[in-house]
């Protein structure tokens, strides 16, 4: 099987779709989700997929297929973590069809005929697809030269997710570019954009390019100072990660490769210059896995979270729950060989009871590790943030920091701040079948932990979690607290969700707590809307001591229809300013000496793109919401509209005064 074409210039090369050929061939059935957008839908076993797969095409009627498949989540659950029909109505046609062909729900769309696929996605919009030619937001905007040099050591960048191996988001002064009193001349230098209501990762920024990556399938290297496209690359399944690059070693003359993940668990190495395929690997071959944090590359090894969906396959009754565990995958830079794999659950899930429609449960499984492995050069040690257990028994192990050997994987402590988390959206639906007897809060850890040094000398290890706390933890002890804070009364939606940044005096964070409100639906069941009144604001604090520095209360949204002001989106920190996005579609910089709101830049408004596409800005959320800053420019991708967010479609590239 192939996933598509690599396109550069006139040339292509195919890559090979081995994770959809694997996926396909499992005999599994469930439920496919994406991160803390889960999407539940009822599983079929793989027989009924391949038969459905060779039935003769037939006129479809797309309610009656939503109701049967899909609506027992979509319209009859109250699970704030499953977008409801109101939600996904607002989507266009090719974005469900993708989501069901490429995305997170590819398993479901394996299991359903391409008719059945279009129908649906018809019926959900409310609109007809087009014959929409694949890749055609790539057709136009291309550079004069799709090869041009490409040298990832000259210039500023903001290198994979954390801007470093601590995951600090802070970038120095030199690497910015851009001093504090030249934030409020912030301008729109170019757009660029892609097919409606694309979810994009965090922009990558080096040697002049900006790498990002879609849930659609595809791979973009575009050219920073001018916003055309160098090259763009298919890929077997959605990429959330953001990526980075790294020189391969033993090359002659040099290459660089970009390393990243995709949502069936594969990792990628292709050239950075052109986007040709250097390997490929599997990080697990559990059929739930995937890969949403980024993988951090140090000594050529590539290090590579590994999470799941199974979360939400749980909420299928007929599902056996659980046996997926979290790890650490460590990859030769090179070749992409497996050196090892460190599980967050050391133990392996083994029987344990029967459910109501007597399907054997396992456990114990969980503990995902959903954002980045922080580095520590210093020790040698990596550190990860998990998720929760889905299965009992529940363990030390979730929602907690866990240490591990750079060089073996092997655990060297661990510290947990929610215990008997063990929770599965089952839970949450009604169809309780599968849910833990502990039946827990769903507070995970969504963003790496931040490594700082004092400016006494000794370290801290700083996390934010979705329990609304900021904690700091002794790293050279074991992970002894040093300090708490709660900023927020958190939520399975955040508390403090993509994550804080720091710089040398204080870790700012901005705070989720989305507030959801939920109405009759029209089909049956409810519609999840947000709230104007709740979530929101940046909190500093000191670094060394916790002690508040300021707060700056969110903006509100001055009356606009289904509009939150919660900052969900991870934040990012130069020399004098913070910046933090918001699901109301503003991005602000604030002072990092008072909390005042130095900039304020509204993205929810369409764009002229210098690739001719149609491109409306919406939510700053998600994966992709934290902006990088590199060369004095600062790049975003503006759009999330899950959730009831505000959905878009541009990756936007300002500078001072737009020169």
């Amino acid at each position: 099987m192939e996933a598509g074409t690599h396109e550069r210039g006139n040339h292509a090369v195919r890559l090979k779709n081995t994770a959809a050929a694997r996926s396909f061939e499992q005999n599994w059935c469930g439920i496919h989700a994406t991160g803390l957008a889960t999407l539940i839908v009822l599983g079929l076993s793989l027989a009924l997929a391949r038969a459905a797969l060779a039935s003769s095409s037939a006129p479809l009627d797309g309610e009656q297929l939503y109701r049967r498949y899909c609506a027992q989540c979509h319209s009859k659950s109250r699970a704030l973590r499953v977008p409801q029909f109101n939600i996904l109505r607002r989507m266009q046609p090719q974005g469900v069809l993708d989501a069901l062909e490429v995305g997170s729900m590819r398993f479901q769309g394996f299991q359903r005929t391409v008719d059945e696929r279009r129908a649906i996605a018809e019926f959900i919009t409310g609109k007809k697809l087009a014959q929409e030619q694949e890749g055609k937001e790539t057709l136009a905007g291309r550079c004069p030269d799709g090869s041009a040099k490409f040298d990832p050591a000259s210039g500023p960048q903001w290198n994979g997710w954390g801007a470093g191996l601590a995951n600090a988001r802070f970038q120095s002064a030199k690497a910015a570019g851009l001093k504090s009193d030249q934030v409020r001349r912030l301008r729109v230098k170019w757009a660029f954009g892609f097919p409606p209501n694309t979810l994009l990762s965090q922009p990558t920024v080096i040697g002049g390019r900006i790498f990002v990556g879609a849930l659609r399938g595809r791979v973009y290297s575009i050219d920073a100072a001018k916003g055309c496209l160098h090259w763009s690359v298919k890929t077997a399944a959605g990429v959330r990660t953001a990526m980075t690059v790294g020189m391969l070693p033993g090359n002659n003359p040099p290459r660089s490769a970009l390393y990243f993940g995709d949502v069936s668990a594969n990792v990628y190495a292709v050239d950075a210059k052109t986007g040709e395929q250097v390997w490929t690997a599997r990080a697990d071959d559990h059929p739930m896995a995937r890969v949403t944090g980024a993988p951090v590359l140090y000594a050529n090894h590539l290090f590579v979270p590994v999470s799941s969906a199974e979360e939400g396959t749980a909420a299928d009754p007929a599902y056996p729950c659980c046996t997926f565990r979290g790890s650490v995958v460590a990859l030769d830079a090179l070749t992409g060989k497996k050196l090892w794999q460190s599980y967050s659950i050391q133990q392996k899930p083994r029987p344990t009871r029967k459910n109501p429609q007597g399907v054997q449960l396992w456990g114990p499984a969980g503990a995902a590790v959903w954002s980045a492995p922080t580095i520590d050069t210093q020790r040698g040690v990596i550190y990860v943030a998990t998720g929760d257990n889905y299965s009992d028994p529940a363990t030390g192990t979730s929602d907690a920091i866990l240490a591990l050997d750079l060089k073996t994987g092997k655990m060297l402590w661990s510290h947990q701040f929610t215990g008997k988390d063990a929770f599965n959206v089952a839970c949450l639906i009604g169809a309780s079948a599968n849910c833990p007897e502990a039946n827990g809060p769903d507070l995970d850890f969504g963003s790496p932990a931040i490594l700082r040094t004092l400016m006494n000398g000794k370290r801290i290890l700083l996390a934010g979690q979705k329990s609304g706390v900021v904690h700091a933890i002794d790293p050279d002890r074991k992970g002894a607290i040093v300090w708490e804070r709660r900023v927020g009364r958190g939520s399975a939606l955040g508390g403090i969700q993509w994550g804080p940044a720091a710089d040398n005096d204080n870790i700012y964070v901005a705070l989720s707590d989305i507030g959801i409100k939920l109405k009759q639906n029209p089909v049956g069941g409810t519609i999840v809307e947000l709230s104007g009144h709740q979530g929101g604001g940046i909190f500093a604090y000191d670094l060394a001591t916790g002690e508040r520095r300021w707060a700056t209360a969110p903006a509100g949204c001055g009356g606009q229809a289904n509009c939150s002001p919660a900052q969900s989106a991870a934040v990012s920190v130069v020399p004098g300013a913070a910046f933090s996005g918001s699901v109301d579609g503003h991005m602000r910089a604030y002072s990092t000496q008072n909390g005042k709101v130095l900039w304020d830049f509204d993205t929810a408004r369409e764009f002229e793109t210098t690739n001719a596409m149609a491109a409306q800005g919406g939510s700053l959320d998600g994966p992709g919401g934290g902006p990088t800053v590199a060369g004095g420019m600062l790049f975003l991708v503006s759009g999330y509209g899950l959730w009831g967010g505000m959905p878009g479609n541009v990756l936007l590239g300002l500078s001072v005064d737009g020169k």
